[in-house]
């Protein structure tokens, strides 16, 4: 069930979300946000990355023909995004140097940050995408 294949994909696939993240973010900043200021810009940016999401997911399926059990189309997205908070904290904190507080600013939706979107898809992309295959 999980093979070298697997992991492989799971991996690579971060990666590249991990890149694609970064790219968004720097357009976010550079283009947009001062046009738009910080929270329009949050939400630009989320939507953005979430349809990269599961596009990015669909052409990584296709491409390396990895076959994924409903079972393990879950435990990859669930890969993502322990893998993406671990990440998020971690080298945002301690490399980064962002303190807690604004490392735990994009979860509070009561202040109107959508952020916990781009988790959601992580988690429910590789089982979605599986589906559409």
């Amino acid at each position: 069930m999980f093979d070298a294949q697997f992991f492989a994909v799971t991996f690579v696939g971060w990666l590249i979300f991990m890149v694609l993240a970064i790219i968004n973010g720097t357009v976010r900043n550079k283009v947009y946000k001062p046009v738009v200021g910080d929270l329009t810009a949050h939400r630009i940016s989320t939507v953005i990355f979430v349809t990269l999401i599961f596009v990015v997911t669909y052409l990584i399926l296709q491409v390396s023909g990895v076959v994924l059990t409903d079972f393990s189309a879950i435990t990859m997205g669930a890969i993502w995004v322990t893998v993406t908070i671990l990440f998020e904290f971690v080298a945002g904190h301690y490399v980064f140097k962002n303190p807690w507080e604004k490392l735990l600013a994009d979860y509070n939706i009561f202040k109107g940050r959508v952020w916990l979107a781009v988790l959601v898809a992580s988690f429910l992309a590789p089982y979605l995408m599986n589906l559409l295959r």
